[in-house]
């Protein structure tokens, strides 16, 4: 045996600092830019509303830093990176937005094509919106794919290409296009956020880079408590940057005011508008149920409430207005009105009283047809051929009260009445490019009937339960690569935008001047008027009649009380053609679709008296993985603190070799926050898992596989170094050959596989040399090799109270002078070791 070295008699030289951790240099720059890009898109709350696009710009971020963080370990080219990356926001877009994936989240070309319908959509939505927009399907696509590219692109500049101020550029530009375009001032805390966010990311970068410069201690790192670091000083500066500008600096692009100020922009942004397109595939988005009108005057009449009308089809997409609405004309509405088609003026007239209450938009619904509007300003129009009162920009509509004709033609009346296409508007009698097998069945089923009425009764009746229709919030799968065909003949599911599309272009196609009428439905009685909200709104169809005008078919069945079955469509004797009572699957209460368009609700029973509704995803796993993703949060803080607490105390060098070991040193090992990295890990693998299976079970199973392959190596080293640890920490007979079996490992982790042949001094002096101990880790590396010693070839048993201590100072040298890599972390080579 050997005595301990005397201690050292000259004064040594003070140790370099030592290089942050690998965990730090490697986790918290990706996580920094993840934070910075989530808090910077925090600025969409002045242009879209609700929360539900933040989850998914959650999910694509820790996705883009995790696969960013898992190939930069493997050493992956930068390009690689950034190449995987934007795979998997293309899996994460396939798996959430589209229905039509291979395995759900592989991109094929019907997932594309769909993709591209749906981004068309969210296009059109922003073109006709006033923000903040709602948060539909096609809107979260857009904001997902846009922030996810901003990710990615932050993400490499920050880590893979190490300047993280040039992301200062692309995270403005995520602040301007809302900046530009909401009408009131971004909240102010969006601007604080991202200060901060980007200053943490400078502050990160900065003190693993200016810490030392040629050898000495950098500005603002000396002894003193009270001196701050530049990075530090940094971000004190762009918080209070961050504060001013957003309580009173928001004039660029914004009203211009401070908050509770008068700001310019106008009122009611936020309300509700409906927009002139409709989609044939799509989910019914659920939204927040608004009162929109209240409607004095029609007394018990139940009456559809039409805000416009839509004259184009465009295949694979839906109906529009021609030109996008640019051709649009009319004549001062407040002024005396022209005949509507049908409508004399010899009739009885009815004047009615609409009060708007949640209604942006620069549309005004009417009833029936219109002979007078009171109470308007001179900018609102009306157009005589489609039927609408319209203005050419968005806004707040005033209570005004309509003298309008609403009675009903009977079915003889209609039967004798088609109309004489050459005198029609060729807009509503064009129809290009339909399916042939759509045109085959209209014609199968109006090919009975001799007069207009009875083919458009006919086509109305096709779509009931017994022919196979559903009334569901969700299209079916795509099986066809012609929408409106998979409509009718496969899918058969689908709500009131698909149903008046088809029907619609299956009249035209038999040639019955047709279009989509977009409105409301009959309402809510409510004391002296009837309350129409967001949920009512709808979309149906209105045939041309030569000297009837425009006359509704509604071929979406709302059984809930609101439907509106006009005398014409009803029974009678000996008829059997009628879908006044026809019965669908039930369908939850619902609001705007994916197009922001109409909203229906219904209580619908199936024909068999069951529910022939598809069952919507249940909600379980995404509760699951909020519960588990926010344990794993707090855990994850825990942790982090505790390491970087840990790691101040690591590089505290000791007063005196003889200076006592701190209370809360290596006995801390076997507390059980020793396993929270362990534990959060778990928690975070298991909440993806949830979240992932919300979208795709084989999501979920690829996440899972991907990351238990990556982490199951590191899972159970970990797992053996701590119960080593445990084991000396309890000073347990096998305290000893636990501390020399880990230090080997440790060193093979580390690239240097010590062989079972060595001798204990002979493997320890290849530890000092290839990792370069400094004194404490040597000093502490001679008590370990002679306790252990002492517990393998002597008789007396190794109840050492020097071995915990000893054994912490080499881990911590190995620590400060060899750190280990990602791939050793990974990856560890002990695990390979046949000497356990």
């Amino acid at each position: 045996m050997t005595a301990t070295a005397p201690p050292l008699q000259h004064t040594p030289k003070p140790r370099p600092s030592a290089p942050p951790p690998v965990w730090t240099s490697s986790v918290l720059a990706p996580v920094a830019a993840g934070l910075a890009t989530l808090f910077a898109s925090t600025s969409l709350t002045g242009v879209v509303s609700g929360w539900a696009w933040f989850g998914y710009l959650l999910v694509a971020v820790v996705l883009i830093a995790s696969t960013g963080l898992a190939l930069r370990s493997l050493r992956a080219p930068t390009i690689v990176v950034g190449l995987a990356q934007l795979l998997v926001l293309l899996l994460l877009i396939t798996g959430a937005f589209t229905t039509s994936g291979i395995l759900k989240i592989f991109p094929g070309p019907d997932a594309l094509e769909e993709l591209r319908g749906v981004l068309a959509a969210a296009a059109e939505q922003i073109r006709v919106g006033l923000p903040p927009v709602e948060g539909t399907p096609p809107i979260l696509c857009l904001i997902t794919i846009a922030i996810g590219l901003v990710a990615v692109l932050v993400d490499t500049l920050a880590v893979a290409a190490a300047a993280p101020a040039a992301t200062g550029l692309v995270l403005l530009c995520v602040y301007a296009v809302p900046a530009a375009l909401a009408e009131d001032m971004l909240p102010w805390w969006t601007f604080l956020l991202g200060a901060a966010a980007f200053a943490g990311l400078l502050a990160i970068d900065g003190n693993h880079r200016h810490r030392r410069w040629r050898n000495r201690d950098a500005p603002g790192l000396g002894n003193s408590a009270s001196t701050l670091s530049a990075p530090v000083g940094v971000v004190a500066a762009a918080i209070a940057m961050g504060l001013v500008i957003g309580t009173a600096v928001t004039g660029v692009g914004t009203v211009g005011s401070l908050p509770g100020g008068q700001g310019s922009g106008r009122g009611g942004a936020g309300g509700f508008g409906v927009e002139p397109f409709t989609q044939l595939r799509g989910l019914l988005d659920q939204g927040e149920n608004v009162e929109l009108f209240k409607v004095y005057g029609l007394g018990a009449d139940k009456r559809l409430l039409r805000a416009f009308t839509l004259d184009t089809y465009t295949p694979n997409k839906g109906w529009g207005l021609a030109q996008n609405g640019r051709a649009q004309q009319g004549v001062q509405a407040n002024k005396g009105l022209p005949p509507a088609p049908g409508d004399d003026g010899a009739g009885p007239g009815r004047e009615i009283r609409i009060e708007p209450t949640n209604w942006v938009d620069n549309w005004l619904p009417i009833y029936g047809a219109p002979r007078a509007l009171n109470g308007l300003a001179d900018n609102w129009l009306y157009d005589p051929v489609g039927g609408a009162v319209f203005t050419t920009t968005k806004q707040n509509a005033p209570a005004y009260t309509e003298t309008a004709s609403i009675r009903e033609p009977s079915k003889d009346e209609l039967r004798l009445d088609d109309a004489r296409l050459a005198e029609v508007p060729p807009q509503f009698t064009q129809v290009d490019r339909v399916d042939p097998r759509v045109v085959a069945k209209a014609k199968q089923l109006t090919e009975n009937e001799s007069n207009n009425f009875d083919k458009a009764q006919a086509l109305w009746s096709f779509f009931t339960a017994q022919n196979g229709f559903v009334y569901d919030t969700k299209t079916a799968d795509a099986t066809d690569s012609d929408a409106l065909a998979d409509f009718i003949l496969n899918g058969k599911r689908g709500f009131c935008e698909q149903y008046a599309s088809a029907m619609a272009v299956m009249l035209r196609a038999v040639g019955i001047p047709s279009r989509v009428a977009i409105g409301f439905t009959s309402g809510t009685p409510k004391g002296d008027h009837v309350s129409i909200s967001s949920e009512d709104a709808h979309a149906w169809v209105e045939v041309y009649f030569q000297t009837k005008g425009w006359v509704s078919f509604d071929p979406t069945p709302l059984l809930d009380g609101r439907a509106v079955v006009p005398p014409y469509l009803q029974n009678d004797a000996g008829s059997s053609t009628t879908n006044d009572t026809q019965e669908v699957p039930s369908a939850p209460a619902s609001s705007a679709p994916a197009t922001g368009t109409p909203r229906d609700q219904g209580d619908d029973l199936g024909a068999d008296g069951g529910t022939g509704q598809q069952e919507e995803e249940p909600l379980w796993p995404a509760i699951l993985a909020g519960i588990l993703g926010g344990l794993a949060a707090a855990l994850t803080v825990v942790a982090i603190v505790r390491s970087r607490l840990r790691y101040r105390a690591l590089m505290r060098p000791s007063s005196s070799p003889d200076s006592p070991e701190p209370e809360h040193g290596f006995l801390d090992n076997q507390n059980v926050t020793n396993w929270l990295p362990l534990i959060a890990i778990a928690l975070w693998v298991a909440a993806f898992a949830f979240l992932a299976a919300w979208v795709s079970w084989w999501f979920a199973l690829a996440l899972v596989v991907v990351l238990g392959g990556l982490g199951t190596p590191t899972a159970i080293r970990e797992i053996k170094r701590r119960l080593r640890l445990q084991k000396i920490a309890s000073r347990s007979p096998a305290a000893a050959d636990a501390a020399w079996r880990e230090l080997m490992d440790e060193c093979a982790d580390r690239g240097l596989p010590l062989s079972g042949g060595d001798t204990v001094r002979v493997a320890g002096r290849k530890v000092v040399e290839k990792h370069r101990l400094d004194e404490e880790g040597r000093s502490g590396l001679r008590t370990v090799i002679g306790v252990v010693e002492r517990s393998w070839y002597s008789d007396k048993p190794a109840d050492d109270q020097t071995l915990g201590p000893a054994f912490d100072e080499v881990r911590k040298s190995l620590k400060r002078n060899a750190p280990m890599s990602w791939k050793g972390r990974l990856f560890p080579r002990s695990l390979r070791r046949r000497d356990k």
